[in-house]
């Protein structure tokens, strides 16, 4: 089985050379969304909330390219530069998906990341229709 490599193209475009997601078979890694607005290239600043939801947004965006959707992602790793604002991004994060079925997760402080984003998170996900 070959590997395949996924350019979403309403995500945003890549900031380093990486593949929005690639896919073995039904399981999808999904590179870490960063709060840019795909529309205009603008980051999204400030509010750790509103960071969250754009990042959200671009996975989503990452997910229906790849074949998937909120309900097939398995785990998620979600990079935070203050665990000060930790509720703030999991009312946000929440929020996007089904009650009683969040996937598993993990939740990293880092000093800092990408473009000066305070969140990014990433997925492990199967396509509709596959192993989920």
């Amino acid at each position: 089985m070959e590997i395949q490599h996924i350019h979403a193209p309403d995500a945003p475009q890549p900031i380093a050379p990486f593949s929005h997601a690639t896919a073995w078979g039904d399981l999808l890694c999904i590179t870490g969304q960063m709060p840019i607005v795909a529309a205009t290239g603008e980051w999204v600043r400030g509010d750790f909330a509103a960071q969250t939801h754009a990042v959200m947004r671009n996975l989503e965006s990452v997910l229906q390219a790849a074949g998937s959707d909120w309900g097939h992602v398995m785990h998620a790793r979600i990079y935070l530069t203050d665990f000060a604002r930790y509720a703030e991004v999991n009312a946000a994060y929440a929020t996007w998906f089904e009650a009683g079925k969040l996937p598993a997760r993990t939740c990293i402080g880092v000093t800092a990341l990408a473009g000066g984003a305070d969140v990014e998170i990433d997925l492990l996900a199967v396509k509709r229709g596959g192993a989920a």
